[in-house]
């Protein structure tokens, strides 16, 4: 049976908005969860908000914390990324969250063979199911589709997640826009979690050259196939959210969030049969 198109706000969305008005945002746009995040200046979490108090104002209107975005570089495991990892975790717990986005190195220059790579992020998992486990907490593993990234497709994460056994607490972010980048054909709508969707509409530029800033809201010149990975997602089981997850300044910059956004919402659920 076919799953329900349900919607989420990545604080990505409106990373400028003071949390209340962010909340107020999905309820105008009836969205029942949103995910907050650790790398943007001025907002929760790096301005110090206590937990406590996202819990209660999502609390109060009725909204869920699907994730804190992101633990990163998960996958290069040393004593900074455990008290980095027990922080956050910590902090996710108290405020409700459901889980934690955990995002493998991104850099150039990474000289690591793909065996030293597989075997961190082995490491990396075996590491942090437990302190998932403690905290009472999903781990999201997220790859990242860009050439350089350390973990680029899906199918490399369920083999380790398999190896170490934390099918219990791991689960998959499927980002629409590093399936396509990785040019990764499996889904594995089983053990997805999470979904991040955002558009691109530059058909012009080289696939390796298309970066986070290219991110916009989903219409009629999407360039990514959103319509058709949702549906193949939700055909097959998928039944969690789908969490809109734009990075590029043109749509931070809009006067009107809301009704762009709202408009974004509409043309996706229409192109799903």
């Amino acid at each position: 049976m076919r799953q329900p198109l349900r919607f989420a706000l990545n604080r990505m969305v409106a990373p400028h908005l003071p949390l209340a008005d962010f909340i107020d945002l999905a309820v105008a746009l009836n969205a029942d969860a949103i995910e907050i995040r650790n790398d943007l200046k001025g907002v929760e979490i790096e301005d110090g908000t206590p937990p406590e108090q996202v819990r209660d104002l999502c609390a109060a209107h009725g909204i869920r914390v699907l994730s804190i975005n992101a633990l990163y570089p998960f996958d290069v495991w040393n004593d900074e990324r455990r008290a980095q990892a027990l922080k956050l975790a910590a902090y996710a717990r108290d405020c409700g969250a459901t889980g934690l986005v955990m995002c493998p190195l991104n850099e150039q220059g990474d000289s690591r063979a793909a065996a030293a790579r597989a075997a961190g992020l082995r490491t990396a998992l075996t590491a942090l199911a437990p302190i998932l486990r403690e905290h009472g907490l999903l781990g999201f593993v997220e790859p990242l589709g860009f050439e350089q990234s350390a973990l680029r497709r899906k199918g490399q994460a369920v083999e380790a997640i398999k190896a170490i056994g934390g099918l219990d607490v791991f689960r998959l972010v499927h980002d629409t826009f590093h399936h396509h980048l990785a040019g990764e054909q499996a889904f594995f709508p089983a053990l997805t979690g999470l979904v991040h969707i955002s558009g691109v509409e530059d058909a012009e530029a080289p696939l390796a050259s298309i970066q986070d800033g290219h991110r916009v809201l989903i219409g009629e010149h999407d360039i990514l196939g959103n319509a058709a990975q949702i549906d193949s997602l939700l055909s097959s089981g998928y039944d969690g959210y789908v969490s809109w997850e734009p990075f590029a300044a043109s749509v931070h910059g809009l006067a009107d969030i809301r009704q762009a956004l709202g408009r974004s919402m509409n043309y996706l659920s229409q192109q799903l049969p």
